[in-house]
């Protein structure tokens, strides 16, 4: 009977629902353990030992996370899925690779190196970078001489020190650093050479020999976190931050030198990597060198070509928000949607809101809340002032935490200040709008998985202090537009066509919507809360939140978050390396293959054949229809005309009767749009309505189009002709079987999922008109 249910739960697969599935899962999620890569079952398994250890689960609530995992209706977080159970995540060094993503204050030089080794363990980096944190720092004394000496892999493996080792010569002004191969070794030797630009120990220009010898070569393996070195791009770090330390002395660094160091950081990291960095960078509204960080990035010559600042290349690993501490007006709330139309960047961020939503506990009603939001206008000292007289046994290095609680994570939907957070996800799509039951035992599962990792204690006083003070959980979900389409029909398809309007039918829908959100909040925070009285855990005083969901909405097939889908059928493009086993699997399952938009010949051409020798990367092209695409009617329904308007009410529904932390949006924008959107956000953030920010883009066939884009849209018979194709192409039905024969060498591909899962992040990064 054992060995019957072990089979059963190995022969699980994906939906049929999600064709994207299976390439998307062995390339992200799966493990490799004696060149075998993980099954679904197996990483249930895997996870699950890991939480019931950490979270000290009951066999109950063991028993319906599993359950639900399984049955793909509520996943643990997708760092989790990647390194939960593993003996690497046991070490107290490592608990930060657990989570989705962070933000940090930068006051120190130890800020900069925390960052570098929170995304070197596969997390999303947050960094508030305004001049009351950054004007912390000491302003740059010392002039740094870079020379790298060795050659990467030089020093045999068991010969190799493991941390970096650093030798003074003060009276010579010289300093030799030896880089030790592991991530606490480069994320030292990177520390080391931002510390030396402020150290008053020295008398002049300094001499700084980095050795590379012991630092590992591209293609070894990363015992216990996964995947396989490519210290490419680390000799030209330590020379780049020293130039960009160079132009500052004499004076502190800007915000934007300080968002290059990061950068700098993370390009090395990412360096020949498929996915693109996961960072946000937050700063003042009142700081023009912020606000203008990449305008002109790109620059065209006398003869038209194209080619990006070197000297700023970097900011492209994040995304940037500008923290307003006062209502912006109607004309600035305009201006930012016109500027992120055009370039993709520039949204605001209202820290009156994000604030007040942070401390909840103290502000537990909307009166109270109202009222602290009026007094926090009037600057910060006004709100110190009041939180002291309504709770004056409060100290004040708490009272401070609560007011630096805006800093956001690379997709905006957490909110703290020096946090780590890891999300949970309820796959809407595959659950019966009409079955409450089903929905509460979803939502009761995501919770308990989140709860469970607030056992971990940082080694990092600032995050831990953070923890205790202030933890943090988020519980997503994913599918919300499918699950409404299943709950009401096609009529609240073209009640969106229409624009979503306070009729008497659509009111009807609204508060329907609302209670469906009001009623998964509310399981959320039960649930999370009781666990954490049952375990002597200080409660979150926020807990739901939803991710843009990028890459595992695709295990399901469902709708990214809270958004619409791109249409109702469409061409999935996903990147893989040139060879790459699941890519190659993908072929001998029958789908297309094409060389992806970085790969060019000598004329900046597209290159059309994915065996060129000058390709590098594959596209995958995968034909996909929503789970509701044949739904009598649907086909008349033209999603990528929704309006703005109509995405940013459906928003504001879930950032209301959901979200208790942010909701990450991706508003997609008209040009004639502009205005109206503007003034709506405007309107939202005067009437206190809950908005804290949201990130908008241009409609792809508004603006300019792209080649290639990893969302292309398809009509039914296109759709029809490709899963055609696919079939007469297919050489097998069996896709794990196929990616058993290509996958007998090392696991060549990325760690695991990025801690940003946007799909703003997976677009190209926009040109400026010509």
């Amino acid at each position: 009977m054992v060995q019957e249910l072990e089979r059963v739960k190995q022969s699980q697969q994906f939906p049929d629902s999600a064709p994207v599935a299976n390439p998307v899962f062995f390339r992200t999620y799966s493990r490799k353990a004696a060149k075998q890569r993980e099954s679904w079952a197996e990483v249930c398994d895997r996870t699950l030992a890991g939480l019931k250890q950490l979270g000290n689960l009951t066999d109950t609530e063991a028993d319906l996370v599993d359950r639900m995992q399984r049955q793909l209706k509520a996943l643990t977080s997708g760092r989790w899925l990647w390194v939960g159970g593993t003996p690497w995540i046991e070490q107290p060094e490592n608990f930060s690779g657990g989570y989705n993503c962070t933000s940090t204050n930068v006051i120190d030089w130890r800020a900069f190196g925390l960052m570098m080794d929170l995304a070197m363990q596969g997390c999303g980096t947050g960094a508030v970078l305004e001049p009351k944190y950054i004007n912390q720092l000491p302003a740059i004394r010392n002039r740094l001489h870079i020379t790298v000496a060795g050659e990467i892999g030089a020093t045999p493996a068991a010969e190799r020190r493991q941390y970096t080792e650093v030798e003074f010569n003060l009276p010579q002004n010289q300093v030799t650093i030896y880089v030790g191969d592991s991530r606490q070794g480069w994320v030292q030797s990177y520390q080391t050479v931002l510390e030396l630009s402020t150290d008053d120990r020295f008398t002049g220009d300094i001499q700084v020999t980095i050795n590379i010898s012991d630092v590992r070569a591209s293609g070894e393996p990363l015992k216990g976190f996964g995947g396989m070195a490519n210290p490419i791009k680390l000799p030209a770090l330590y020379e780049r931050c020293a130039g960009i330390l160079n132009k500052a002395i004499g004076r502190q660094l800007t915000s934007i030198e300080c968002c290059l160091l990061i950068d700098e950081a993370a390009v090395t990291i990412v360096a020949g990597n498929i996915r693109r960095s996961a960072g946000m960078r937050q700063g003042d509204s009142n700081d023009a060198l912020f606000a203008g960080a990449k305008e002109n990035l790109w620059q065209q010559d006398a003869e038209g070509n194209w080619r990006i600042d070197p000297e700023r290349d970097s900011l492209r690993m994040a995304n940037h928000t500008r923290v307003f501490h006062r209502k912006p007006t109607l004309e600035e709330c305009i201006e930012a949607v016109r500027k992120q139309y055009y370039s993709g960047e520039g949204a605001i961020q209202w820290a009156g809101e994000v604030i007040a939503r942070s401390n909840a506990d103290i502000l537990s009603n909307e009166k109270l809340k109202r009222e602290f939001i009026a007094v926090y206008e009037q600057g910060e000292e006004a709100a110190r002032v009041w939180i002291k007289n309504h709770h004056p046994d409060m100290q004040d290095r708490e009272i401070e935490h609560r007011l630096q609680r805006y800093g956001l994570n690379p997709c905006g939907e957490i909110c703290g200040a020096d946090f780590h957070c890891n999300l949970s996800e309820i796959h809407l799509n595959q659950l019966n709008p009409h079955d409450f039951t089903e929905q509460e035992k979803a939502f009761t599962a995501g919770a308990i998985s989140v709860a469970a990792l607030l056992n971990h204690k940082f080694q990092e006083p600032r995050y831990q202090y953070s923890r205790e003070l202030d933890p943090i959980v988020g519980v997503s979900f994913t599918g919300l537009f499918d699950f409404f389409v299943k709950a009401f029909g096609v009529e609240w398809l073209r009640w969106w066509e229409a624009g979503r309007p306070d009729t008497v039918q659509g009111l009807d829908f609204k508060q329907r919507e609302a209670e469906y959100l009001n009623r998964w909040q509310e399981i959320v925070h039960r649930v999370v809360w009781d666990y954490c009285d049952r375990h002597g855990i200080r409660r979150p005083n926020r807990c739901t939140t939803v991710q843009p969901s990028g890459t595992k909405s695709l295990l399901t097939g469902a709708s990214p978050g809270w958004h619409p889908p791109k249409a109702q059928r469409f061409i999935r493009r996903i990147t893989c390396r040139k060879n790459d086993p699941v890519a190659l699997a993908c072929v001998d399952y029958g789908y297309n293959i094409v060389p992806s938009q970085s790969d060019k010949d000598e004329n900046g051409n597209l290159l059309n054949d994915p065996f060129d020798p000058r390709c590098t990367e594959w596209l995958v092209e995968i034909p996909v229809s929503v789970i509701w695409a044949d739904l009598p009617g649907a086909d008349a329904i033209e999603i990528s005309k929704f309006s703005a308007l109509a995405q940013m009410d459906f928003y504001m529904q879930v950032q209301k009767f959901y979200t208790r932390h942010n909701t990450s949006a991706t508003i997609e924008v008209r040009e004639s749009e502009i205005e109206s959107l503007g003034t709506r956000i405007f309107e939202a953030i005067r009437d206190d309505e809950g908005y804290i920010s949201a990130a908008l883009l241009a409609r792809f066939d508004d603006l300019q189009t792209f080649p290639r884009l990893p969302f292309e849209p398809i009509d039914k018979q296109t759709y029809d002709r490709l899963q055609r194709e696919v079939k007469e192409r297919r050489i097998t039905n069996d896709f794990n079987e196929a990616l058993r024969r290509y996958d007998t060498g090392e696991h060549l591909v990325e760690a695991g999922p990025a801690g940003c899962d946007s799909d703003k992040c997976m677009l190209p990064e926009e040109k400026p008109n010509s």
